[in-house]
């Protein structure tokens, strides 16, 4: 029979459920923040539900989607830059919605570590909150696994779940109107966004620069914070757009570049047509460019290379749906064209 004045606890075993259940509590106004039509955005339940009806959909299709990080967490974890991975991880989701012609309607995250530390884990849930609110998405819920062994001190990794709805009549793309001559459309990125960092990190530590080394290609910023901006997030200014009709296609631009993605979007028989010099390629890109010897075409199907989001419009709409993007206050411009395929 067992001692139980000797017996182990979970807490010796590396689990400290007190640590968890004050993150929830730390947390709880965040999510309360993020509340919309459909949703309460309330924690500690075991499941999330939403009430499309009270969000105005008539006869919507259910999108959902999921992604994490990737190795800019690496960054994160090196510099203590936490406050804007979470922002990240929302992005990562919710621009692949809009590529379905989607409004996001909810989000849950998955927070994984070592040893839960509770600031660290508050920091990040934050700047998921504020990726919420960008995106008009609910917070509802998440998971927090505190598994020792499995990570290192300090370490952890991120996944971000998220549910979206559409119209049945406004599902993108709408591959059977799309034309040889139709305009493609770019929005502009923030930088690499959340794709590509494990050659970025190989470019960085090529160069020998330190993470707190000024910025070769910004001024005022360190080298960590210029590649730690956040992920765009897209949901404002085109989600408007989709929901009008101009719109025959959208593709995130995310690994793979402006080589893989774009075709994922355009119907058979057609092949995007980019101009390459109808944009500056940002400084960050020409750094990383010209510090890893990294060809055009590795770049190109690498990084966005300063396009997040592409539309693909008929001819005759690309003058309003330049102007709403300008007036949302995103970076636009006419960036290529569909033509047939050899």
């Amino acid at each position: 029979m067992s001692d139980p004045q000797n017996g182990l606890t979970y807490a010796q075993a590396g689990v400290d459920i007190d640590a968890g259940n004050a993150l929830v509590e730390a947390i709880k106004p965040l999510a309360k923040a993020t509340r919309r039509p459909g949703a309460e955005a309330g924690l500690g339940g075991f499941g999330a539900l939403f009430d499309l009806k009270a969000a105005g959909y008539d006869d919507p299709l259910l999108v959902s989607t999921t992604d994490g990080v990737g190795t800019k967490l690496r960054i994160a974890i090196d510099t203590g830059m936490h406050a804007t991975v979470g922002i990240d991880l929302v992005a990562m989701c919710v621009n692949d919605l809009l590529a379905q012609g989607a409004e996001p309607l909810l989000f849950l995250d998955y927070f994984a570590t070592g040893k839960l530390d509770v600031a660290t884990a508050t920091s990040v849930v934050a700047g998921i909150a504020d990726g919420c609110k960008l995106a008009g998405a609910a917070l509802v819920g998440g998971e927090t696994a505190e598994m020792p062994g499995m990570y290192g001190d300090g370490e952890y990794d991120l996944a971000g779940f998220s549910v979206g709805a559409v119209e049945r009549d406004g599902v993108l793309p709408k591959l059977d109107r799309q034309r040889a001559g139709d305009l493609i459309i770019g929005v502009g990125s923030s930088g690499p966004h959340s794709n590509g960092y494990s050659l970025v990190r190989r470019v960085v530590e090529r160069s020998g620069l330190a993470w707190d080394a000024p910025a070769p290609f910004a001024e005022g910023v360190t080298l960590a914070q210029a590649l730690m901006a956040p992920t765009r997030i897209y949901v404002k200014s085109i989600l408007p757009l989709l929901q009008s009709g101009r719109v025959k296609g959208g593709a995130h631009i995310t690994g793979g570049g402006l080589i893989e993605n774009p075709p994922r979007c355009i119907a058979e028989g057609l092949v995007p047509e980019f101009d390459w010099n109808a944009w500056p390629l940002p400084p960050v890109f020409d750094w990383l460019q010209r510090e890893g010897g990294i060809s055009d075409h590795e770049l190109r199907r690498t990084f966005n290379c300063g396009v997040g989001f592409i539309l693909v419009v008929a001819a005759s709409d690309a003058e309003p749906v330049l102007a709403a993007l300008l007036n949302a206050g995103e970076d636009a411009f006419i960036c290529g064209q569909l033509v047939q395929a050899a």
